[in-house]
């Protein structure tokens, strides 16, 4: 469903259409290159403060009306995009928006690989709301592999058969997995199964878009953030793979407020349950060098940015390599 200049149904005129793709881009570089002055400095929540001040001003100068429904900032204590915040100039489309100005605070303080700065927007109720259950076990492969794995089977007989719908040896597979403990048994069935193992520290969006894209990834399992999950699926409607996920509450607390919200915690959502349209845009800037992106680099004159943009639509994929004169950035240059 895409906003055209002849139709006249009250639908597509409130519809996000191709022009908002840039702009989304604009709101990205802004918070790596706020951001990117932190990196390695030790002191992520300055950082994430600096990225939220920096997407916050450019974010409203985009023609939408947004409502932010998966914010960042709670589960740190950082300063925060909040839930319910109200974003773009008011004029454009009715939009749901979510948003993490530092997808990985902590691989940006010390100065790690993969740290993005993203967002994502779709039509307005598109977006899956988990009632405050902060993370999910999740699975995501490739376009290949979309349609045989699934989230209830053995993770021997998921990789095997990523295995056979990539048609390579199962010891060739690559599994992106947080490195946590709470992922030691889940690390060990992997191995067992003869695949191997690619640990993140942080910053599961780049590791699900590096599955969905296989670019050295094959597979991404384990428990990560639920909005963490939203965004990606965004990511992964213009790429063709797939993401599914199912509710892990971490506590009893938190597992009856689930309850209480309706949520059935043995579903398995799919990439079209997180998402429910495929008119959605994904947008994210590298603040550090990874397997997706390339970091922000300074020079004398120049801000170097690379950034990704996804349409769902189109199933449209650029990079945006850009240059910003450090004159003009010079407010947030200087922290």
């Amino acid at each position: 469903m895409e906003t055209t200049v002849n139709s006249e149904s009250p639908s597509n005129l409130t519809a996000p259409d191709r022009n908002l793709a840039l702009e989304l881009v604009r709101v990205t570089e802004a918070a790596a290159i706020a951001g990117g002055r932190w990196v390695g400095a030790g002191d992520k929540n300055r950082a994430d403060g600096a990225a939220v001040d920096a997407m916050r001003s450019f974010m409203d100068t985009v023609r939408m009306n947004g409502t932010v429904v998966i914010g960042e900032g709670e589960k740190d204590e950082a300063p925060m995009l909040f839930n319910g915040e109200k974003v773009g100039d008011g004029s454009g489309p009715d939009v749901d928006v979510a948003v993490d100005p530092i997808d990985g605070t902590r691989l940006t303080a010390m100065g790690y690989d993969n740290a993005l700065a993203v967002f994502a927007v779709a039509e307005r109720g598109s977006m899956y709301d988990p009632s405050a259950v902060f993370y999910m076990d999740k699975m995501v492969v490739g376009p290949e592999a979309a349609d045989f794995v699934d989230l209830r089977l053995p993770v021997k007989q998921n990789i095997n058969l990523v295995a056979k719908a990539l048609g390579k040896p199962v010891e060739q597979v690559t599994v992106c997995v947080l490195e946590r403990p709470r992922h030691e048994k889940l690390v060990e069935e992997i191995r067992t199964a003869g695949a191997r193992v690619k640990f993140i520290m942080d910053g599961d969006v780049a590791g699900a878009i590096a599955a969905a894209r296989g670019t050295g990834v094959d597979m991404l399992l384990g428990a990560g953030g639920t909005p963490e999950g939203i965004v990606a699926a965004c990511a992964i409607k213009a790429t063709g793979g797939m993401i599914q996920g199912r509710l892990a509450p971490k506590d009893d607390e938190e597992k009856q407020k689930a309850i209480d919200a309706g949520h059935d915690l043995d579903r398995v959502l799919t990439t079209d349950d997180l998402v429910t349209t495929d008119n959605c845009y994904f947008a994210a800037t590298g603040i550090t060098h990874g397997d997706l992106l390339r970091g922000v680099r300074y020079d004398k004159d120049y801000v170097h940015t690379h950034s990704i943009v996804m349409r769902a639509t189109s199933g449209t994929v650029r990079f945006v390599d850009a240059e910003h004169r450090v004159e003009k950035w010079d407010r947030w240059l200087k922290g």
